[in-house]
């Protein structure tokens, strides 16, 4: 919700004519805030169908699941963290510095999901 909010200040701020502070130089900090936010949570987040990262391999086992959801977890708040630095350096390579490592991260979660769970059912 805090998100949301910030979002729509942020809006309002430019609809009336406050265009010194840049939508994208805002948003990224707070991007990798709400990812930090994520990531500590998906620590807990027990198996189901509406939250979390949610593979047709981690839904299948409760194991793949909690070792997916434990290295996920530090990959999206290594990701936020990179996001909130990457806002205070600007320009066009802030953007790349969080997006990169988020777009990898959530590959290599796939195809990680995959190897557990063949790993899990070949033992």
């Amino acid at each position: 919700v805090g998100f949301m909010v910030f979002i729509h200040v942020l809006t309002l701020r430019w609809n009336l004519g406050y265009m010194n502070l840049g939508i994208g130089q805002a948003m990224l900090p707070a991007m990798g805030l709400f990812f930090i936010v994520i990531g500590s949570l998906l620590r807990k987040v027990k198996r189901n169908f509406f939250i979390g990262i949610r593979t047709p391999w981690t839904l299948s086992s409760d194991t793949v699941w909690e070792k997916i959801h434990q290295f996920g977890a530090v990959l999206f708040m290594f990701s936020g963290a990179l996001a909130v630095v990457g806002g205070f350096i600007g320009g066009n390579i802030a953007f790349w510095i969080f997006f990169a490592p988020l777009t990898g991260s959530t590959i290599f979660l796939l195809i990680y999901s995959y190897v557990l769970h063949q790993r899990e059912t070949k033992a």
